[in-house]
């Protein structure tokens, strides 16, 4: 049960297509508390139904994030911003400073931050302001500058130490206009999908976790976040993360 938010919540997903969106989409949609899934993918393709209800928008184009934003009927009770980048076939995390280039560095930032300052800019003042309503995005414990003691993976570790620095300073300005409202992070651990896939070898036993346990864990906490609770870095498991 999804106490303190509203009988019929609206809920955006975005990054709907991923393993995690994907999991996140699964376990809501059989939830009757549930009304609406606007389901927010780049290019990925999400089945229509009756509650499920497909969009597109590249999350760095700010004129297709206000398109998104105008055809989602509100107020919103839950958005989950589960996009983000580690590597691609052209870029790997860096583990000495030679690695480090521009390129590599602009990629990780426009998708892990930049990206989620235009959302975050244009979707928060949707947020519903008569029951309480969350704005959940993907970091990582990587990106806390407190928690850092191996080094290495720069560009990702300083997109999402970034990242974390606009979800801070959202939750000030939204908690002035909004006293429902809750905006956090969430790092969902490692989890079997494409980002992770070519780290798994050094994961613990029982520390991989699939999609659909690190979505189910990740709304858990989603669901007894307070108001007061707004501009921290959670865990799956509801530990607090310090930046």
């Amino acid at each position: 049960m999804w106490q303190g938010f509203s009988d019929h919540m609206n809920v955006v997903i975005i990054g709907a297509g991923g393993g995690i969106g994907r999991a996140m989409i699964e376990n809501l949609s059989g939830q009757s508390q549930i009304k609406k899934i606007y389901a927010v993918t780049h290019r990925s393709k999400i089945e229509k139904t009756d509650k499920i209800i497909p969009l597109t928008c590249d999350i760095i184009d700010e004129t297709q994030i206000k398109e998104m934003c105008a055809a989602i009927d509100g107020p919103l009770d839950l958005i989950l911003m589960t996009t983000g980048m580690l590597h691609d076939d052209k870029t790997k995390p860096e583990k000495s400073l030679s690695d480090i280039n521009i390129d590599n560095l602009e990629k990780l930032f426009r998708i892990n931050c930049f990206g989620p300052a235009l959302v975050v800019k244009h979707i928060c003042p949707l947020l519903n302001r008569d029951h309480k309503s969350v704005f959940a995005a993907l970091s990582a414990r990587v990106g806390s500058i407190s928690d850092n003691h191996l080094g290495g993976w720069y560009s990702y570790r300083a997109s999402k130490a970034a990242l974390n620095m606009i979800l801070k300073t959202t939750s000030i300005e939204v908690a002035r206009k909004n006293k429902n409202a809750a905006v956090i992070g969430l790092h969902p651990g490692t989890v079997d999908t494409r980002l992770s896939k070519p780290f798994q070898a050094n994961v613990p036993d029982g520390k991989l976790f699939t999609p659909e346990y690190a979505a189910e864990q990740m709304l858990n906490v989603v669901k007894n976040v307070k108001p007061d609770d707004s501009g921290r870095l959670f865990a799956y498991d509801g530990e607090i993360i310090e930046f």
